[in-house]
């Protein structure tokens, strides 16, 4: 195709409007590609430029030519027992070098303060946490937290890394400003789509990425190896990574098997290892082989029967005996999840200036702690107007949008609260900001965030430079999870003067496969009842099969599956 994304648009040379932006109009939302008098911004004239130069009928080739490149590839979803190809939209999201180093600056602000508070919390065993000590957070928070393990109280990681991958959900206001939306620091997921997204982008726009200063993402699987290896026990020079899924009908299991096959490492399931003596090992047609290092991707609740859910099958019997014994390392680390929960967020710019000594970065959106009886009189007063979410929810569940729900709604909502107001944070309804996208054959704007990755391997927090953009495809939608209805588009972060731009690595684009993913938007509630299934499932295989498993079955299964719990 004729068209190129890298045009230049100089005063005086653009072409006359065509048909795509006819009607466009963001309402009350920032849009980041058009100023207010319908002008591009500076970040994104090219691309502005070239899709005024396009007709409907141009883009709707490449829309399908991206289609296409998904189903070969398996990037796909199941809608309704159909399966269809991820919807990625044609138009990149664009951020600037500017942008980014202020994006980067606070997530790495921000993952540096959540990493000083889960110490506190699980490394003083015994001591009050300095931050309840202080009147910056009271323990009751803390310990009525549906993530907080006392079985892990005590134990300390080998490098003092508790969060080695964390997602940090982004949105930017009526005002174009970036807030935090919500911290995921348990198993955050929604990477395999970021690496998926630029792939497919790069085949179908070839000549933005060979003229366009577009840094790059392949690095992520090297990134994440070198935290894990880091993170390994004293003494273990050359440690074993290994990935632990739930199994193939998990909906996470695409990128699961994705993160493992870029990394080099296997990919096992719980009844392929076994703990004894205090180590784990892992069962192999060689025989066993120590593993010192497990990135899980299986909930807290599932992972060691001893300790948490005793009839679970998908984790290690001793698995936590083994961690206090300094014989394995777990990423992320068991009870992180008491950062995820929305009433700690609320005190995070607090515990920034607490821990750090620094001002936030990236500010939160405001909330309503309704566990304060003055917060909640104000909440309960103004039900319709604003947005109310559990404390543990995510993927979007759980979600009333005030001014959309109708009375039985919100009068269950109102009893919900007063019930038990220590679940229940209220937000003032944000108008996301919008980014056009191709939608019937013209472009609209659509409601965005944005989830960046952080790696942390003890030396240096790493963030990768994009994330998973993630968009609202229903006209008028502010929950932008692919369960309500939500795509993505490719995240493209232009590099300052200075930063090196790579190709996109080769490894990723090896081999053909056929996977089957869902969207990466599973609520917390919609993961345990995924690996519940999921223990049901390994239960009957056992019972009809030899009990000797080995890792290499773990990684020729079919897989099928994708998203988790808490994306």
């Amino acid at each position: 195709m004729s068209e190129d994304l890298t045009v230049d648009a100089t005063p005086g040379t653009d072409p006359p409007a065509g048909t795509l932006f006819d009607g466009y109009d963001p309402h009350r939302a920032w849009d980041e590609m058009l100023a207010d008098a319908g002008s591009p911004r500076t970040t994104y004239k090219a691309v502005h430029h070239t899709l005024r130069s396009m007709t409907s009928t141009s883009l709707t080739e490449r829309v399908e030519t991206l289609a296409r490149n998904y189903l070969d590839q398996g990037v796909t979803f199941d809608h309704a027992g159909e399966e269809r190809p991820f919807p990625l939209d044609a138009v990149p999201r664009v951020i600037s070098a500017h942008e980014w180093d202020v994006i980067e600056s606070g997530v790495i602000q921000r993952v540096t303060a959540l990493e000083a508070l889960l110490d506190d919390i699980y490394s003083r065993d015994g001591d009050i946490p300095r931050a309840v000590h202080q009147g910056i957070l009271p323990w009751q928070l803390i310990a009525s937290s549906s993530h907080y393990h006392r079985a892990v109280m005590g134990i300390r990681p080998a490098n003092g890394v508790r969060i080695q991958v964390a997602g940090v959900d982004l949105i930017r206001d009526e005002n174009g400003t970036f807030r935090v939306l919500e911290d995921n620091v348990r198993v955050p997921s929604g990477v395999s789509y970021v690496i998926a997204n630029r792939r497919a982008m790069a085949n179908v726009f070839p000549e933005a990425f060979a003229t366009m200063r577009i840094r790059p993402v392949h690095d992520y699987p090297r990134m994440l190896l070198s935290a894990l290896r880091a993170s390994a026990p004293d003494g273990a020079h050359d440690p074993t990574v290994v990935v632990l899924t739930p199994g193939v009908f998990n909906s996470a299991y695409f990128e699961h098997a994705l993160l493992a096959r870029m990394m080099g490492v296997e990919l096992v399931e719980g009844r392929d290892l076994v703990c004894a003596g205090g180590q784990v090992r892992m069962r192999t047609t060689q025989g066993d082989r120590p593993v010192d290092v497990i990135y899980r991707r299986v909930d807290d609740e599932f992972l060691d029967p001893v300790h948490f859910r005793g009839d679970s099958v998908l984790g290690v019997a001793g698995l936590v005996s083994a961690m206090r014994a300094g014989r394995v390392s777990l990423a992320n680390a068991v009870g992180n999840g008491v950062a995820d929960d929305k009433l700690v967020y609320s005190y995070l710019p607090d515990l920034i200036r607490f821990y750090l000594d620094e001002d936030p970065i990236l500010p939160n959106v405001d909330t309503y702690r309704c566990n304060e009886p003055g917060a909640l009189a104000r909440v309960l007063d103004n039900l319709d107007s604003m947005v109310v979410k559990p404390v543990d929810g995510s993927g979007g569940k759980g979600i009333v949008i005030g001014p959309r729900a109708d009375g039985p709604t919100l009068d269950k909502l109102r009893s919900a609260l007063r019930a038990n107001p220590r679940n229940w944070i209220a937000q003032p309804v944000v108008q996301l900001s919008t980014v056009p996208t191709f939608i019937d054959g013209r472009l609209a704007p659509r409601h965005v965030d944005l989830r960046p990755f952080a790696v942390n391997d003890g030396d240096e927090i790493r963030v990768l430079p994009g994330g998973l953009t993630r968009v609202a495809l229903p006209e008028g939608e502010l929950v932008v999870n692919s369960s309500q209805g939500g795509g993505s588009k490719d995240t493209w972060v232009l590099a300052g003067r200075g930063t090196p731009v790579g190709a996109p690595s080769k490894r990723v684009q090896d081999g053909r496969e056929v996977i089957v993913m869902t969207p990466p938007t599973a609520s917390y509630e919609d993961s345990l009842r995924a690996q519940q299934q999921q223990q049901q499932q390994t239960q009957r295989q056992t019972q009809a099969s030899s009990p000797t498993q080995t890792s290499s079955r773990a990684q020729t299964q079919a897989p099928v599956g994708g998203g988790e719990a808490s994306c």
